[in-house]
């Protein structure tokens, strides 16, 4: 008899990360998929991006709509309260024999909560990270508390996961998923990226993403951002899209506005996709902003990040990692050192802190064998004297 296994996705950056352990569950006789679609893939402002898993063979199983048109805290907040209704209908209808969820965010929340309550055993990946500017921060080492099963992204976050009193037989240091997608994800070149946004990316550019901190006043660092990034004319610049976090809109409209002034030298994608996004990730000069995959993923390209304010404080750094604050003079010098030679050499020999790319076969084989009996009856573990 086959285990049947509910994956949850909610957004299309950690839709990239699963789609490797997606495909291996899939593919393993051992195992039966359903895939829980949720949160920003449903929405058209997002870019309806379940259209993406479909493409990529995946049918839904269940489809829990729950992000409201606010983005007020109070309206996030409502959203997570019909994401718990929604997956309280999805789960007790699959009744999965595991649930699988990845990060720290408020939609994982809700399916997490469901599924506690429905007494489905939980696998959780990249638990134990901080990010110190976050909701996402609380949200995370709630999840840990709900699950398991932990697949963490490096030894260090293993040891906080036990910190948190979780059974060390249940904690394994796997890698980050990320960068299995970069291992196993064909490389488009420069041109066949530029044919496929519709913007020529021949020019030296910028891939630049840039999110709410969530526990600090909305949108206080892109104006500061699009000012630094204005200092560089000789780059072209390319956004990626805003997630849906609380006060996300006014970041929306500012980059918005950035580009309508820069015909030509400014794009904003809503959605890249993860071929494009990693091929984005392949040619740029430097990544700039403060989503975790200027920490996680770029590292493996060499290619420097400039990590602006306090959004990813507390994770692992590489080498390529530069800190800046949230100001233009301190992002634009940031950025100047990202391009300099001296510090492009430093990047040559360079090794990602997060794993070899094999993180996907490592959960697969726990999930497929990881006895479920007794899994739902936990014992804190206390740390020792």
């Amino acid at each position: 008899m086959t285990r049947t296994v509910c994956v949850v996705t909610g957004s299309r950056a950690e839709y990239g990360l699963l789609l490797p352990l997606l495909k291996g569950i899939a593919a393993d006789t051992r195992l039966t998929l359903q895939l829980a679609v949720t949160g920003m893939h449903l929405s058209p402002e997002f870019g309806l991006t379940v259209r993406q898993i479909e493409a990529d063979g995946f049918t839904p199983d269940a489809r829990v709509d729950m992000l409201l048109a606010s983005d007020t805290p109070a309206g996030v907040a409502k959203s997570l309260g019909l994401g718990v209704i929604g997956f309280a209908d999805a789960l007790d209808r699959l009744r999965p024999d595991l649930l699988v969820v990845l990060g720290d965010r408020f939609e994982i929340l809700a399916a997490a909560q469901a599924a506690m309550i429905l007494r489905i055993p939980i696998a959780h990946i990249h638990g134990g990270e901080l990010t110190e500017g976050l909701i996402d921060e609380a949200i995370r080492h709630s999840l840990t508390k709900m699950s398991h099963l932990h697949f963490t992204a490096a030894e260090p976050y293993r040891q906080r996961v036990i910190q948190l009193g979780e059974a060390p037989e249940r904690v394994w240091t796997v890698g980050a998923p990320g960068l299995d997608a970069i291992r196993l994800t064909p490389r488009l070149s420069r041109a066949e990226l530029s044919e496929s946004l519709g913007f020529d990316l021949a020019a030296p550019y910028f891939l630049v993403t840039y999110h709410p901190v969530t526990l600090d006043a909305a949108g206080g660092g892109i104006a500061p951002l699009l000012a630094a990034l204005a200092e560089f004319p000789g780059h072209r610049i390319l956004f990626t899209g805003v997630n849906a976090d609380p006060d996300n809109a006014p970041i929306r409209e500012a980059i918005s506005a950035f580009a309508a002034a820069c015909p030509g030298r400014v794009h904003a994608a809503v959605s890249l996709g993860q071929k494009r996004y990693l091929g984005a990730l392949a040619h740029a000069d430097a990544v700039i902003g403060n989503s975790s995959s200027g920490i996680l993923e770029a590292p493996s390209f060499r290619i420097p990040t400039v990590n602006i304010g306090d959004r990813q404080r507390g994770r692992l750094r590489a080498a390529s990692v530069i800190d800046a604050g949230e100001d233009a003079a301190t992002i634009a010098s940031a950025i100047r050192h990202a391009l300099s030679a001296d510090f492009r050499a430093g990047l040559v020999d360079m090794q990602s802190p997060f794993g070899d790319g094999h993180a996907s076969e490592r959960m697969l084989e726990t999930i497929a064998t990881h006895p479920l009996e007794g899994l739902l009856m936990k014992r804190f573990q206390d740390m020792p004297s």
